[in-house]
């Protein structure tokens, strides 16, 4: 009897490792156009022949400037928020872990000893008995033989719930690389904007010293004199103004870091900094499928797919088995003698007759799936509009420094002009002032332009998902 009672336990064990009711996963269509957009913001995009794939290259490998690779090295071993996405991988590797282990019985062993008295008007003896029992068991409880896959399927959801948080998390780690390499630039370009307000506001200055003379000489009035001191207010404001973004900018480069960072580490200016690789974008939007969160989101639909057949399973019988092997005695000195052993085969069948909830329970499964479908189709769009626009950027930003730089000297040149005129008596002062606010309008802009031209390129290797085809 105990012979086939095992061999009958085996036989259900392999029977339940089959297949599960959950429909077969078939990777849906895009809904995106397979080549990137063309047109006039276009005209470079794709003539990237010879340069790296973004997948393909490390962080480390994109970023060239070796005190920005420092301190994405501090972000990447300090960064909390990265600390957390790694955190939730574990915990839910875990979960995964207790629903494979549901898919095997657990193995137990029990002692237990009992003494108790009858009195005799309880006896069948008639008189007062004494009783001692003692048993050793070793054996399973309330397993549950997975013969329509209900458990493999829930396996299989924690399983994709695991993948999809282990995406997230190069998700997040690629979004900090981003983050810290266009963070970086930020302080290089507000330092860079602070040496020019402070450039200007010693020219003015000087400009303000040389007409106070002029006025107490009697050769110009209060009126251009007090024009010129509104200047140097202004270039005063905006020295205030930069030093307090450029300390902003700082704080928020701390953050990513997690750390301070030290002084040494810091960028002068945008020229102080050598910008990141050029990465190749590809021929084809299916590079996106290799996008952390693209990926995240297709194992969310994966596990949805797999709680179907969770939901299906639950219409058929479930099967659930305690067995128990031992030995008993009625003194603690026998428990291992001979003809003392003792067993337990109970097998439970639960069949259900009627219960809405589970009809209930598809239905739902059904539409979360359709849900989760869904939203897995919207992420790949909004990725392939991310790269479009950034691809727009690329293909117009050189055009864009190339223009201001030749606005800056023209309006370098009508200033100088200006201010000449100007000492020659030829033209009035306010000629010399809108020269200069044309200047160094034009000057800021530029340097904006300059920051974002490298920021793209920080953008770009994150929506093209870099360095996802690198084994970690």
């Amino acid at each position: 009897m105990k012979q086939l009672s095992f061999s009958l336990l085996l036989v259900l064990v392999v029977f339940s490792s089959g297949c599960t009711m959950a429909p077969k996963y078939v990777q849906p269509e895009t809904l995106v156009p397979l080549e990137w957009p063309e047109g006039e913001a276009y005209p470079d995009s794709l003539a990237s022949f010879g340069l790296p794939d973004a997948q393909t290259m490390t962080p480390q490998e994109f970023f060239q400037d070796d005190k920005m690779k420092e301190v994405l090295d501090l972000a990447l071993a300090n960064n909390l928020d990265l600390r957390l996405a790694a955190l939730n991988v574990e915990r839910v590797r875990a979960f995964y872990n207790i629903k494979r282990a549901d898919l095997f019985p657990s193995v137990y062993a029990s002692g237990t000893g009992t003494r108790h008295r009858t009195p005799a008007d309880l006896s069948f003896t008639g008189s007062a008995m004494t009783v001692e029992e003692y048993n050793v068991n070793v054996g399973i409880a309330s397993w549950e033989i997975d013969l329509f896959g209900r458990v493999r399927s829930m396996k299989n959801q924690a399983w994709e719930q695991y993948l999809a948080s282990e995406a997230g998390r190069r998700g997040a780690e690629l979004s900090l690389v981003a983050a810290v390499g266009q963070s970086y630039m930020a302080l290089a370009a507000s330092r860079e904007q602070l040496q020019l307000a402070l450039a200007t506001l010693q020219s003015q200055l000087d400009f303000y010293g040389l007409m106070e003379k002029q006025y107490k000489a009697g050769l110009t009035t209060m009126l251009d004199l007090r024009r010129i001191q509104t200047q140097v207010n202004l270039a005063q404001r905006n020295v205030a103004i930069y030093t307090q973004r450029a300390a902003q900018d700082k704080n928020a480069l701390n953050l990513l870091a997690g750390a301070k960072i030290p002084p040494e580490l810091l960028p002068q200016n945008l020229n102080s900094v050598v910008g990141p690789r050029e990465v190749d974008p590809g021929l084809s939007s299916s590079v996106l499928l290799l996008r952390p969160d693209i990926m995240a989101a297709e194992h969310q639909l994966k596990a949805a797919n797999a709680y179907i057949g969770v939901a299906r399973a639950a219409f058929f019988p479930r099967i659930s088995l305690t067995a128990l092997l031992g030995t008993a005695s009625s003194s603690l000195s026998g428990l291992f003698g001979s003809g003392s052993e003792s067993w337990t085969f109970s097998p439970q069948v639960g069949l259900p007759i009627f219960d809405a909830r589970t009809h209930g329970a598809l239905k739902l499964s059904e539409a979360n799936q359709q849900i989760v479908l869904v939203e897995y189709q919207k992420a790949i769009q909004n990725a392939f509009r991310e790269v479009a626009d950034v691809l727009a950027v690329k293909g117009t930003i050189d055009q864009q420094v190339a223009a201001q730089e030749s606005l800056v000297e023209a309006t370098e040149d009508t200033y100088n002009l200006a201010q000449a005129r100007y000492t020659k008596g030829i033209d009035s002062f306010l000629g010399v002032l809108d020269a200069h606010r044309s200047l160094y309008g034009a000057q800021q802009v530029l340097v904006g332009l300059h920051m974002a031209r490298i920021a793209n390129q920080f953008q770009l290797y994150a929506v093209l998902g870099g360095g996802t085809g690198v084994s970690n």
